[in-house]
Order: structure tokens, then C-alpha cells, then sequence
């Protein structure tokens, strides 16, 4: 497909003045950061910076898309510059720019003026933005999210300290990462503001919290963003797999939120699956985990922050009669004590999963968790079962559990959840036979820390 503006000498002089033009449009300072891109072959909007398939990132240009993407431009022809052209796959594609540390708002413009399209926007490592937006011919959707990017630095003094794997992921760097994904996907436009207004919801925890960043692992972390309205809440998901609360402060998780914390920010909590691994004089439920839990309560009050307990769901593990084997010992238990003790709001999480497995029961809830024959992934030989971490319609229906708990405890973020959110009872889990979401690209057969 022949792509306007690409000759080489006008190439050459798109790659001078783009680079230009975008530290011109974001700003200079961190806080007034505002850029938008025009995808498409066809004419550019006016102060909007091209995106065509051969548009791909670098650090000079500080945009554009991954190496990997297959990205095809149509042009429509027409007068509006922004709508009469798109960029479009057959695949999941990925675009990523170049920002400061921080909160943003990011609108896109999705839809065809002569077809219909179907678009889903996940962020950074799969964090679900917006799902399965639909546009007949001729109509077009803007819808805007609110997405949290970070670095591993903590206050210029010291870092946090990753895991290997960590190395590789996207959401320790100084870029927001988009994948644009579905069956029709077509990108018009995209607009990034930085947002200084809204409140930040971090997320501590393991790996049933974590982005988990490659099919078929999820987890109840990356899939709440969609359901918070845009502009008021940004989720700040730190968690990570494999740790414990001990772990999570001695690696300087901790610390590096509460350097990022303001006043009215939250931090929601959920540890115990390894807890409860820890051995040695003055570990268990009732002692050192509580100390840590009353750490992480105290640490965020100092900042003006509102923590929240959340109590870790069951393992699925049934008995003879189809009920839950509590794998969790007293540690569910002992996180309620902190919370009627330190009077800290608290998201049971535990008691809203047993009764959700129930519902379930035993062969139902093998969709909800990585349960998967030899095969069905590239470089799968083995049979994955297990019984802690989530598919996608596992993680998805948790964080509906989670929503429920936020209206429960009556916290003040529940005025910012969206409208069109279809009541939630754990006794009553969406159908996996109507519920889909498509899988992103990037995919691993080894388990995540944890069990």
C-alpha cells in the first residue's frame, strides 16, 4: 500500500521536524506534558503529529509503534483529517511514547467512516482500559481512560529492587504502552494529557494482584481499571508475584508508593498466599504479619493516603461435597483483626471467593483458572493446571468482587466507578460461555511466583 508522505527526502525531514514538533506539543515541564498523534496515511490534523505503519519507536523519535507490530494505514479521503484514515491489524499492535513518571489521560478516537469496527485497549502489561467498543460505518467512538506510569527510581536516591523478569516488563519505564487489540481494530486518533487532578489507588500485593504480563495468567489488578471512570482515578497496580508483605517493604515497593502518595490517594492491600510460607521464631498470621499489615496502615496515613485491606481469596480446592478447603490458615482471619483494630475499611475478599467458587463449583471453575490442555499455547507441551492463578474470565469476574467491596465499604472512590456497571453477586458469576476477551500476543508456559 502506497503511504503519502514517504519519500525518502521527506521521510528524512519528517523524522527532524516530528521530533521537534513533540517536544513543542508535550511541554516543557513534566507537569504540562499534552501530545496527539493523527494514524493514518491521508492529511494530518493541525497540531497533531503523524502515525503511519512505518512509524515505529525509537529513542530519538520517542513515539511510534513496537518492532513487532503489522500495522496497515487506510485512507478514506474526505475533509475531516482525523477521521477520513486509521491504522488498523490483524493482530494485537502495540504503540508506546516516551513520558514522565505520572498519571494520564488518554483519549482515542476509534471507528471507519465506511466499515464497522471492534476495538479493545489494554495498557502497560495487559491492564484492561476499555473493552470490545463497537462502531457501525460512518460512526465514530471517543472514549478516554486514565492510565499510571512509573520508573523503578525512588525519589532520585534509590530504587526498587526487581526481580530479573521484572527487567522486561512494561510498566517500570518512562513510556505508556498501548495495545490496540479485537477482532476490527481502527485507531483515528490519540490524544495523551498528563492529569495532576485525580486520585491514585495503589495496589500491593502478589501475584493474584499483579499485571501478570503474558496469556494465559491474569489477575484482579489489571482488569479493575475498566471499570473507573475516566479522569478521577488512576490504578497503580505494584504488585508483583511471589512476594509476601515482608518482601514487598525490604524490596522498597513500599517505599517507592509512599514517595509517589498524596493526600487523598489509596493503597489497597492483599497479601497471604506467601505468608504463609515463611518460617522462623515470631512469623505467622497473628505476629509478624500483623505487625506488617499495621506497617503498611500507619505508613500510608502518614501521607494522607486511605489504606484498604483486602483479604486474599481461596486457592481453588474443593472437597468431597463441592465446598472450599481454607488453604489459608488464620491469615484471612488475622487481616480482619487489623482492620477492627486499626479501624481501616476492609474488602473480603476471602468470603466473597469462596462463595464464588462455590457457584461455580469443580469443573465450572476450571475456566476461571489456568487449566488448559498440551497445545493450546505456542511452546506449550505440558498440560498447565493450576489452582491459584486466574484465566482472564477468572481475574475479571474477581474484580467484579472487588467493585462489590468498594460499594460495601462505602468508600469514597465508589462515586467514580462507571454508571453502566451491571450489578455483581458472587453467588451469581457471568456465564464464561458469553464472556470474552481477546488474548494479547505475548504468551508463557512457566507459572508465575506463587501457589
Amino acid at each position: 500500500m502506497k503511504i503519502q508522505r514517504d519519500s525518502l527526502w521527506v521521510g528524512l525531514f519528517l523524522c527532524i521536524s516530528v521530533a521537534a514538533n513533540a517536544q513543542n506539543v508535550a511541554g516543557s515541564g513534566k507537569d504540562s506534558y499534552h501530545v496527539r498523534f493523527d494514524f493514518g496515511s491521508g492529511k494530518v490534523e493541525k497540531g497533531f503529529l503523524p502515525v503511519t505503519p512505518v512509524t515505529l519507536y525509537s529513542k530519538v523519535l520517542g513515539y511510534g509503534f513496537l518492532p513487532e507490530a503489522s500495522v496497515q494505514a487506510v485512507s478514506r479521503g474526505g475533509k475531516d483529517a482525523l477521521k477520513s484514515d486509521f491504522c488498523t491489524s490483524d493482530n494485537p499492535f502495540f504503540f508506546t511514547v516516551d513520558v514522565p513518571e505520572g498519571n494520564y489521560d488518554v483519549q482515542v478516537t476509534l471507528g471507519d467512516s465506511e466499515g464497522e469496527s471492534l476495538t479493545t485497549v489494554k495498557a502497560e502489561c495487559r491492564r484492561l482500559m476499555i473493552e470490545k467498543v463497537q462502531t457501525q460505518a460512518g460512526r465514530f467512538v471517543t472514549q478516554t481512560f486514565t492510565v499510571n506510569v512509573r520508573n523503578r527510581r525512588i525519589a532520585d536516591t534509590s530504587e526498587v529492587k526487581l526481580k530479573p523478569r521484572e527487567l522486561s516488563y512494561l510498566h517500570w519505564d518512562n513510556q505508556l504502552t498501548l495495545e490496540f487489540g479485537n477482532t476490527l481494530p481502527k485507531v483515528c486518533a490519540l490524544e495523551i494529557t498528563r492529569n495532576k487532578e485525580g486520585a491514585t489507588v495503589f495496589l500491593a500485593g502478589n501475584s493474584t494482584v499483579v499485571d501478570q504480563d503474558r496469556e494465559p495468567w491474569a489477575a484482579w489488578g489489571q482488569m479493575i481499571p475498566a471499570f473507573f471512570k475516566s479522569g478521577r482515578i488512576a490504578i497503580a497496580n505494584h504488585a508483583e508475584s511471589g512476594e509476601s508483605a515482608s518482601s514487598f517493604i525490604k524490596e522498597r515497593r513500599l517505599e517507592k508508593i509512599l514517595s509517589l502518595m498524596k493526600v487523598g490517594d489509596y493503597l489497597f492491600i492483599e497479601f497471604a498466599h506467601n505468608d504463609q510460607k515463611q518460617t522462623g521464631p515470631n512469623i505467622g498470621p497473628f505476629t509478624s504479619y500483623k505487625k506488617d499489615l499495621k506497617y503498611f496502615v500507619s505508613e500510608t496515613r502518614k501521607r494522607g493516603g486511605s489504606p484498604v485491606l483486602v483479604t486474599s481469596m481461596h486457592r481453588r480446592n474443593f472437597d468431597s461435597t463441592g465446598h472450599i478447603v481454607n488453604t489459608l490458615g488464620d491469615y484471612p482471619e488475622a487481616m480482619r483483626q487489623v482492620a477492627r483494630e486499626e479501624n481501616v475499611p476492609l474488602i473480603d475478599l476471602n468470603a466473597m471467593s469462596k462463595t464464588l467458587y462455590e457457584a461455580w463449583g469443580p469443573e465450572k471453575s476450571l475456566k476461571a483458572f489456568v487449566h488448559y490442555p498440551a497445545g493450546s499455547f505456542p511452546g506449550q507441551e505440558k498440560e498447565l493446571k493450576d489452582n491459584t492463578h486466574f484465566s482472564t474470565y477468572g481475574a475479571y469476574e474477581i474484580a467484579k468482587c472487588i467493585v462489590v467491596g468498594i460499594k460495601a465499604a462505602k468508600l469514597a472512590i465508589a462515586q467514580y466507578l462507571k454508571e453502566n456497571i451491571p450489578a455483581f453477586d458472587p453467588a451469581k458469576p457471568d456465564a464464561v460461555e458469553t464472556w470474552s476477551l481477546p488474548l494479547s500476543p505475548l504468551v508463557q508456559v512457566i507459572k508465575p511466583d506463587g501457589n
